[in-house]
């Protein structure tokens, strides 16, 4: 999937460039409003075009808030797989309407609290819902995405439930300040459970510049493509004892905040220059990162 050596433009982060279009999310629902809302689904397709447009070789599906329990949270279970449907359809939409040659992955959101470990769902549940969501996606997705994920049977778990569907699978794997994955385990653990699953790359998903540079170098031990999704935020909590509703009470750059070292394009450029030159080939952004970093980006490469 990912040709050795070569470089690889990613999107940004699709909830926060929402927002900068002007969505209004309904509660915690936040980006998944524009998916349920069908009116909305032309700033979906936008916000694509406007990543594709700026350089992107890869984008990832719109459905990482479309989880069941926050659906359940706000009444809108109903709405699981419809939503989901159309994140796939508004993706390979956005590649059709730019006649580009890109990637579409299909996100894979945890299944618990993002940035915890899965203590907060079973594993039986936690197959179900990769599966449930991969099975929706498959028509419209290149390959799939593990987004974001903080422990290796959370990991592992989504391999085994989409690996029926034979599509190459990139790992977000979310790493803490220490290097570590929130669950404890390091980066090595993960490669241990992964060896005959079709994995085609592996990302620090969702970090910050610090960790990026502390992530790169033992992710260069492995024969995989590796690299990054970094967001702007000025702190996620790591206390996985810290309440759901503390954690989740308001938008992300409400509870986690953004940087006074403002992630400029320029200073984002800079960044993935560096990681670049160490050998990262994956190279993208999440939260907080927008078409016009990804636009610096691919001056550096396009």
């Amino acid at each position: 999937m990912f040709k050795k050596n070569a470089k690889y433009i990613f999107d940004g982060g699709s909830g926060q460039t929402l927002l900068e279009m002007g969505l209004k999310p309904e509660g915690t629902l936040w980006s998944a409003t524009a998916l349920i809302n069908k009116n909305l689904h032309g700033l979906i397709l936008q916000m694509h075009l406007d990543f594709i447009n700026a350089g992107s070789d890869m984008i990832v599906t719109s459905n990482f808030s479309v989880r069941k329990k926050r659906l359940i949270e706000h009444n809108k279970l109903d709405f699981f797989e419809t939503a989901t449907k159309d994140a796939g359809i508004l993706a390979k939409k956005s590649k059709e309407t730019s006649t580009k040659n890109i990637i579409i992955a299909g996100s894979l959101p945890t299944q618990g609290i993002v940035y915890l470990p899965d203590i907060f769902v079973n594993d039986k549940e936690i197959y179900q819902g990769f599966y449930e969501t991969a099975t929706i996606l498959n028509s419209y997705v290149d390959i799939f995405y593990l987004d974001v994920l903080s422990s290796v049977k959370e990991i592992k778990i989504a391999c085994e439930a989409v690996k029926s569907l034979k599509k190459p699978i990139l790992i977000g794997v979310h790493l803490n300040n220490n290097g570590f994955l929130p669950s404890g385990e390091k980066i090595n653990d993960i490669f241990l459970e992964i060896k005959n699953f079709n994995c085609c790359g592996i990302i620090a998903a969702c970090v910050s510049p610090e960790i990026v540079k502390i992530s790169l170098p033992q992710l260069s031990k492995y024969n995989l493509p590796y690299g990054f999704k970094m967001n702007a935020f000025k702190n996620i909590p790591e206390d996985s004892k810290n309440p759901y509703e503390k954690i989740y009470s308001g938008y992300p750059t409400d509870v986690f905040g953004t940087r006074k070292d403002e992630i400029t394009p320029d200073v984002f450029s800079e960044i993935v220059k560096l990681a670049s030159n160490k050998g990262a080939t994956l190279l993208g952004g999440c939260c907080e990162i927008k078409p016009k970093h990804i636009q610096a980006i691919s001056k550096l490469y396009k």
